[in-house]
């Protein structure tokens, strides 16, 4: 496993010190594709006249308001205040980066720098734009200029949700470290950030004039692909989603392929999980006691078989919504079948047991169905 990119590096050769946790690099990258697909979309939507562009007034010529300095004083001396702090402790930056970024320790004199450098940026550019006499222009706003708000509603939304799931589904470790359970990089729940971001995704969307249908369709294609990134980061890292212990002897369907690819016991995984490995010496020495199904390999192998499916799909389908409604079902039916073989907590009803995941997933593949039948029927509908 390589809890940091630096420990891959390491594993091919390469000594350099990076504070960069392999996880959170493959979310970030999970991100960078879901912008880059679903920017595709909404260009491609607009000009088949499925997604409108938008006209909106802008005065031009005017100078700041002085509160605009201020906040970007205050903004450019959080910065400052940091980022000087962590490049004079690069060394300790890079062994542990969610502490120091966490704690309250920095640089004043970084700070005020920041404050100083990003309030006169401010000056710079307002005195480029300054007319004598301000006016009032009407421009064009087209979908994908909306992509940088979508990106980071999604990320915003998607680390929140993340966390509030996940919290709700492991209260006894919310409760025995509130704030590292807040603020710490593991421990995220797919489908609270999925919830929570689509919120408020949507909501944007209708604000500024774009169908939400429409908005969704376009991104179900890169929901699905980034999930499948960002599951291969749990793989590489071993941030504990793997699954169920697995002893039995690899089918003969899969000599071919290496033996982690059906058992596996996350040696140096990023939560030092399991029983010391011998002779390790370091951060990370620890492994599972059995071997365990990859899980998170899994799906993101089925992640991208299903990404390309949607891909492969979405040009033929005109009725709105109806892409999306497939695509919750294909997530829901994936996850709920990967559960079965996954560790996760349990929720008991009587005599059954299931997880928090197997109930959203359920509730997602009925919303899709319906959602299919729903789009189906009111295209029929405005046909006649």
């Amino acid at each position: 496993m390589y809890p940091t990119v630096s420990e891959f590096l390491k594993s091919i050769g390469i000594d350099l010190k990076l504070p960069i946790q392999t996880f959170g690099f493959f979310v970030a990258l999970a991100f960078a594709v879901a912008a880059f697909l679903l920017g595709k979309e909404l260009k491609r939507k607009q000009s088949e006249g499925l997604i409108r562009p938008q006209t909106r007034k802008r005065t031009v010529g005017a100078p700041a308001d002085p509160m605009e300095y201020v906040y970007n004083a205050i903004g450019g001396f959080f910065i400052g205040y940091k980022l000087v702090y962590l490049i004079s402790n690069y060394a300790l930056f890079a062994d542990n980066p969610q502490a120091m970024l966490l704690s309250f320790e920095g640089s004043f004199l970084g700070g005020v720098l920041g404050a100083a450098i990003l309030a006169y940026w401010k000056y710079f550019e307002v005195k480029k734009t300054l007319l004598p006499q301000p006016k009032t222009i009407e421009e064009n706003v087209n979908a994908e200029d909306h992509l940088g708000n979508i990106i980071m509603l999604g990320v915003v939304g998607g680390i929140l949700g993340a966390k509030l799931f996940h919290n709700l589904e492991n209260p006894a470790e919310f409760f025995a470290d509130p704030i590292g359970a807040l603020f710490s990089f593991s421990g995220l729940t797919f489908y609270g950030g999925l919830i929570v971001a689509a919120f408020l995704i949507i909501r944007y969307g209708r604000k500024n004039g774009i169908n939400a249908w429409h908005l969704c369709d376009a991104a179900a294609p890169a929901l699905m692909l980034s999930y499948g990134v960002g599951r291969l980061g749990c793989q590489l890292s071993g941030d504990g989603d793997w699954g169920i212990a697995n002893t039995a002897p690899k089918p003969g369907w899969m000599s071919g392929l290496p033996d982690w690819m059906w058992s596996f016991k996350f040696p140096h995984n990023v939560n030092n999980e399991g029983i010391p490995i011998p002779g390790c010496v370091g951060r990370w020495c620890h492994e599972l006691p059995e071997p365990v199904f990859p899980t998170s390999f899994y799906e993101f192998l089925m992640a991208a078989v299903l990404f390309a499916v949607l891909w492969g799909i979405r040009k033929r389908i005109q009725v709105p919504g109806l892409l999306f409604s497939i695509y919750l079902i294909m997530n829901g039916a994936e996850r709920f079948l990967i559960e079965q073989i996954r560790v996760n907590s349990l929720y008991t009803f009587g005599s059954f047991q299931v997880t928090q995941a197997q109930i959203i997933s359920s509730l997602l593949m009925i919303i899709g169905i319906f959602g299919v039948r729903y789009s189906i029927n009111k295209a029929k509908t405005s046909r006649l």
